[in-house]
């Protein structure tokens, strides 16, 4: 898919995979293998791995199962670069953005990359809208990131 279209999974979907974790087969391979554990509200028999990674909920269940839930705090500083932050929307809409290094000017707080329909951006959005989770996640101990290959 394009670099400017897509949804917020997209999103995170290529971040991962610039630092070579494939994580659409990865979330695949969970949900193959523990598919009880996922929300049902799809309606699925079975898991997709053309659509599976693309559904907030799902990757909310895998960050939880394979990397880290971290506390949902009101303050900036708990929210770290790397960090994947997902929120309630309203009308059962969820999404994600992951924290990145850059800080705005104003407010001194890490921005997120997300996309909500416009295309990706870059932008002050931690608290505009509920958190639902903060995770962290840096790959399955048998995928190395290409940051820690030249280490």
């Amino acid at each position: 898919m394009p670099a400017d279209t897509g949804v917020c999974t997209d999103e995170v979907i290529r971040a991962y995979r610039a630092v070579g974790i494939d994580l659409q087969k990865e979330v695949h391979e969970d949900m193959a293998a523990n598919f009880i554990a996922y929300p049902t509200k799809w309606h699925r028999q079975s898991p997709d791995a053309n659509i599976d990674h693309r559904r907030v909920p799902n990757l909310m269940v895998f960050f939880s199962r394979k990397g880290e839930s971290l506390s949902i705090t009101n303050r900036a500083e708990d929210y770290a670069p790397g960090d994947l932050v997902t929120w309630d929307l309203g009308r059962g809409l969820s999404h994600i953005g992951m924290v990145v290094d850059r800080k705005t000017l104003f407010t001194r707080r890490y921005m997120i990359v997300h996309n909500i329909g416009a295309g990706p951006k870059l932008e002050d959005v931690l608290f505009d809208w509920k958190i639902t989770g903060h995770y962290r996640y840096f790959g399955l101990p048998n995928s190395t990131p290409k940051s820690a290959k030249n280490l």
